[in-house]
């Protein structure tokens, strides 16, 4: 990722509901260094964020919904929720949940894209996002997997602006020409049951040993550590709750 703080546009934040918020800590802790911290107040629903030393890095919580899924959500950054709400509806996407305020910490939408990729908008106020990105154990990627590509590019650089970076293989997505996520298209190899998601990428020192902590630890590996040609070494993982996510080595970014 180009990008080392949030921007408009760009991915500030992510944050796992699990069905098991105790056991998710210890997975995550022992993968990736995190020190976590429980909200205390009784609204805040056991939301829990965590550290890479002084510096907030994403948030683990219960599932609030009996229909949520077990699944890391990313979050993108907006100058005014309500504005970029109503552009998501126009657009073709659906709003679900706000907008609404969390604390004084900012404003807050949950909504889908045409294909039905669940992903958030987060207009901060005391609470900007992610502190580290593209450094061991924080945030350096953020990737959608769509069936419907072509329509989730116009839905969004509607809603975002962003630009678009295509190849043969592989779409990349950035804020001012700064990419820091891309698109790959769901095809065949993809089961039908799998929904369209966006999926992170966590920079890791070393991508085989994590994979293998991980499957120590209850995990998954449901891709391989693998080195992509002319790109980052990496792996997609599953934790003991079922929520997807990719680890790369530090250092290789795109």
């Amino acid at each position: 990722m180009k990008l080392d703080a949030p921007v408009p546009g760009g991915p500030c934040w992510v944050e796992l509901g699990t069905s098991d918020l105790a056991a998710a800590q210890r997975f995550y802790t022992e993968l990736f260094g995190w020190r976590c911290e429980t909200d205390p107040r009784q609204e805040a629903g056991g939301y829990t964020v965590a550290h890479l030393r002084d510096a907030a890095v994403a948030a683990l919580s219960p599932l609030y919904q009996e229909a949520q899924p077990v699944a890391w959500n990313v979050s993108f950054a907006v100058s005014d929720a309500d504005v970029s709400a109503r552009l998501v509806d126009e657009a073709g996407g659906k709003v679900l949940v706000g907008p609404m305020d969390v604390f004084d910490m900012g404003r807050f939408v949950v909504a889908l894209d045409p294909g039905g990729a669940a992903f958030q908008l987060w207009q901060a106020r005391t609470f900007p996002g992610a502190g580290l990105f593209n450094t061991p154990g924080s945030l350096g990627w953020v990737e959608l997997m769509s069936r419907e590509p072509e329509r989730a590019e116009a839905f969004y650089t509607t809603v975002f602006g962003w630009t678009v970076s295509t190849s043969e293989h592989y779409t990349q997505w950035g804020v001012g020409g700064a990419d820091f996520g891309g698109m790959i298209t769901m095809d065949d190899k993809f089961p039908p049951e799998v929904p369209p998601h966006w999926l992170p990428y966590f920079a890791v020192a070393d991508v085989d040993a994590t994979a293998a902590t991980a499957g120590q630890a209850g995990g998954t590996a449901l891709m391989e550590p693998t080195t992509v040609p002319d790109g980052p070494r990496i792996a997609v993982l599953r934790d003991p709750q079922g929520a997807m996510f990719g680890v790369y080595r530090a250092g290789d970014e795109r």
